[in-house]
């Protein structure tokens, strides 16, 4: 599909900067196949079933930007993946200058050597100098905030707001933002509702809000994640859909990990593994029957995402009522519940 079928206006002042206070204040659109409605993220258990399962993403954002230099010149890197061989995928500016064999030092006894410089700018990186890098991290880094989000600047507050209240398994360089939208008392709505929460981890790579420079889908690469479903979380999953209930993920690296594990009769086994699941409409989704998610940017894989579930006019007319609704967009910004096209 031509990527130009995903691209919308947007006015630069409806990219959220900051999150709603509290998280469960942000609005909430409700998407179907013959309406919208404008709502609450607070009114969620009302627009659920009792036996539902919502099924959250309960990765960790680390400080994954990496501020250093080679020689006299500046260096910022963005880890993305970790290796199963304990290096790092990360992309770097300025990424052209860089070469196999260099060291980029973040401090005076933490440096990275680039292994190999892959296509798209992106480096192989082994961290010497740190018996432990996530500590070092740490010290040395900063939460990766989006570009869009104040130049991607984080401030000291962004260390508690750029998290779910679950994350729990350190290893994404970006948040599940649908997430962020979650409070204790909302959970706990949820529950004496009777809508049950299971947790799946897929670690976000900064690879899935990459802008699709390719002019058709096809000709698009999408970066491996890697991510897990328990036994006990696959099988409440298959239970719940078994006796009628429905799958809602919260957030789209639910959705894909979900997706990537699934088999054709919709049932979810265990998983564990790297996914680099491209969805776009036509798309035949056998787990997910909701989708609650943030509003996503132009010709972004997400929003082909979105558009494959819910149909491509759909979601066009729903960002169209969205942005003239005041809705506040991207990581930051409000939410979406959407129903899956006819």
């Amino acid at each position: 599909m031509k990527v130009d079928l995903f691209d919308f206006e947007l006015p630069p002042e409806r990219i959220a900067q900051t999150p709603a206070e509290p998280r469960d204040s942000a609005r909430l659109l409700d998407i179907r196949p013959d309406r919208l409605a404008d709502r609450a993220v607070l009114d969620l258990p009302d627009l659920l079933n009792p036996g539902d399962l919502l099924v959250f993403n309960d990765t960790r954002v680390i400080p994954a930007r990496l501020n250093g230099h080679r020689g006299e010149v500046a260096v910022e890197v963005l880890l993305h993946k970790a290796e199963s061989d304990g290096t790092w995928l990360a992309f770097a500016r300025p990424g052209k200058r860089l070469k196999v064999g260099q060291t980029i030092r973040f401090a005076e006894d933490f440096a990275a050597e680039i292994l190999e410089k892959r296509e798209g700018g992106e480096l192989r990186l082994a961290f010497s100098g740190a018996a432990d890098l996530l500590e070092a991290l740490k010290r040395h880094g900063s939460m990766p905030l989006p570009p869009y989000i104040r130049g991607g600047k984080a401030e000291a507050a962004d260390a508690e707001r750029y998290q779910t209240i679950y994350a729990r398994e350190e290893g994404a360089v970006a948040a599940p933002t649908a997430g962020l939208h979650f409070t204790d008392r909302l959970m706990a709505a949820l529950e004496a509702r009777g809508i049950g929460t299971a947790f799946v981890t897929l670690h976000v790579g900064a690879g899935t809000f990459l802008p699709v420079k390719a002019d058709d889908t096809a000709d698009h690469r999408m970066h491996a994640e890697w991510g897990s479903i328990d036994a006990e979380t696959a099988a409440r999953i298959t239970a719940t859909k078994a006796k009628g209930g429905r799958v809602v993920a919260v957030g789209t690296t639910s959705l894909r990990l979900l997706e990537s594990a699934a088999r054709e009769d919709g049932s979810v086994p265990a998983f564990s593994g790297d996914t680099s699941i491209f969805i776009t409409p036509g798309y035949r989704f056998k787990a997910v029957d909701l989708l609650m998610t943030n509003f996503h940017l132009p010709r972004s894989t997400l929003f082909m995402l979105v558009s494959a579930f819910s149909g491509l006019e759909r979601m066009q007319s729903a960002y169209k009522h969205a942005i003239e609704a005041g809705y506040r967009f991207y990581s930051y910004g409000d939410a979406c519940l959407l129903h899956p096209k006819l």
